[in-house]
C-alpha cells in the first residue's frame, strides 16, 4: 500500500512527540493488521519498511502500491524560495530568493508537479516545481503541520 498524506503522530505513538511526522506522502508498506475506530472507520496497521515503523491508516489514506502516483518535491506548508523571477502578464510578481509557503501540491498539471503557494502580501500563485528550491531555514522557523495524524 502506499499512504497519500504525511501522517503526524496524534499521540498515540509511542516514543515521539505528538506532531512528529511519521511516514512521508508516497512511502510504501504493507498491511499487517485491521480494525476499526469508532465503530464505523477502518484502520489499517502498515509496517513501512523503509523506517521500520508500523502505523495506523484510514481506509482513504491509502493506495496500492501499483495505483498511479506523483512523487513532489514539496508538501503543503512546506517552505520555499523562487529559483527565479516569477511573474504574470510582463509584470515581476516575485523576485529570486523570495519565500513562500506551500499551500497545495497540484499533481495532476499538465505541465508537472505545480504548488500554490503563498508569497507575503500577495495572491497566491501557481507555481511549477522547477520553478521552486527548499527555503534556507531561519532560526525562528518551526514545523508544525495539521496534514494526518496517526
Amino acid at each position: 500500500m502506499r499512504v497519500i498524506r504525511n501522517v503526524r503522530n496524534d499521540g498515540t505513538y509511542p516514543g515521539e512527540s505528538t506532531g512528529t511526522l511519521l511516514i512521508r506522502r508516497g512511502s510504501t508498506g504493507f498491511v499487517k493488521d485491521v480494525g476499526t475506530f469508532l465503530q464505523d472507520q477502518i484502520i489499517y496497521s502498515v509496517h513501512f519498511l523503509d523506517s521500520d515503523r508500523i502505523v495506523g491508516c484510514r481506509e482513504e489514506e491509502l493506495i496500492p502500491v501499483d495505483a498511479p502516483w506523483t512523487p513532489s518535491r514539496f508538501e503543503f506548508r512546506d517552505k520555499v524560495a523562487a529559483n527565479i523571477p516569477l511573474g504574470m502578464q510582463g509584470r515581476i510578481l516575485v523576485e529570486a530568493g523570495e519565500i513562500g509557503e506551500v499551500i497545495k501540491v497540484v499533481r495532476d498539471n499538465p505541465g508537472g508537479v505545480a504548488y500554490h503557494v503563498h508569497f507575503l502580501d500577495r495572491n497566491t500563485l501557481l507555481v511549477p516545481e522547477t520553478a521552486l528550491t527548499e527555503a534556507e531555514p531561519t532560526a525562528d522557523s518551526t514545523e508544525i503541520d495539521s496534514d494526518t495524524e496517526s
